[in-house]
């Protein structure tokens, strides 16, 4: 996945070589710094709002201040596609840091933020979705601030890594056995017709992709209990699935190398897939179930 030539930054659109900072980063240094992956879909941009609503929450959260205004960051987002003339699915990503000075814990003084957005081709991951992936569980050992979308991502990394190299696509994580989240994805259970997931409070992320399964529930008439869980009702689930912006709706077929329900992808599960592409905008030539049924 090639990174697109031009690179939004703080102060203009530059060439991907040509974009350099200090070693003396504070993003790099202290992890100071905040971040999206936004999704595109055929040229466009998907959940936009949601997406920067949040990033200026976790700017607020840690007093970074952002090189452009809401208003602002849209038209540069949006000339950040129209530069790279970008038609296809891919995602944008987009980190922002306090800037670059002398290495100290305190906040410099007059510096300004860094920041860059770049984008690369992604296609949908249609295998994964049409049969289920499998999951591990680990230990929740985060910080106890994970609604803001910060740089701090190593016990994440850790735990996502621990889930390759045992094959699986996910690590499912819990505190005293309660699911919180996954490393990189929000994660629900369906029992008896109801969609069960952690609430939104400062321990998980808040989703955007979320934000939309709460509504497709709506829609549907499914509940949707914002209550946790805990690892060992996993057993007992009738389905089990995660979201994200790069993984959608994804089934989880498989936890700790024992079956979900037989290993099968459930109908909720579907019903969500499909609400997801319809909301997504995604053509019936592009979809999921069109690429099963063509198999």
């Amino acid at each position: 996945m090639s990174v697109y030539d031009y690179v939004l930054t703080e102060s203009d659109f530059v060439h991907k070589d040509d974009l350099h900072y200090p070693f003396e980063e504070r993003g790099l240094q202290f992890g100071d710094g905040i971040y999206e992956v936004i999704r595109v879909y055929n040229g466009k941009y998907y959940l936009i709002d949601e997406h920067v609503e949040r990033l200026y929450r976790s700017a607020d959260a840690v007093k970074l201040k952002m090189p452009f205004s809401k208003e602002e960051m849209y038209q540069q987002l949006d000339a950040l596609l129209q530069k790279n003339e970008i038609q296809n699915d891919a995602k944008v990503y987009m980190q922002i840091t306090r800037g670059s000075a002398p290495r100290d814990h305190a906040f410099p003084l007059n510096v300004k933020s860094n920041l860059y957005a770049y984008v690369q081709d992604l296609s949908r991951k249609m295998d994964f979705m049409a049969e289920g992936v499998s999951a591990i569980t680990r230990p929740d050992v985060r910080w106890d601030w994970c609604y803001i979308k910060s740089l701090n991502l190593l016990p994440n990394v850790i735990a996502k890594q621990e889930a390759s190299e045992q094959g699986c696509f996910e690590a499912i994580l819990h505190k005293d056995g309660e699911v919180t989240e996954c490393s990189s994805s929000n994660v629900y259970m369906v029992r008896d017709g109801k969609v069960y997931t952690h609430p939104a409070k400062e321990n998980i992320l808040h989703g955007c992709v979320r934000t939309r399964m709460k509504q497709f529930c709506e829609d549907e008439s499914i509940p949707f209990v914002e209550e946790p869980f805990r690892v060992e009702d996993i057993q007992d689930a009738d389905e089990l699935f995660l979201t994200s912006s790069t993984a959608e709706v994804m089934p989880i077929v498989q936890v700790d190398g024992k079956a979900v329900e037989g290993g099968q992808v459930g109908s909720i599960t579907r019903k969500l897939q499909h609400k997801y592409e319809q909301d997504a905008g995604i053509k019936e030539s592009q979809s999921m179930f069109s690429h099963v049924k063509a198999q």
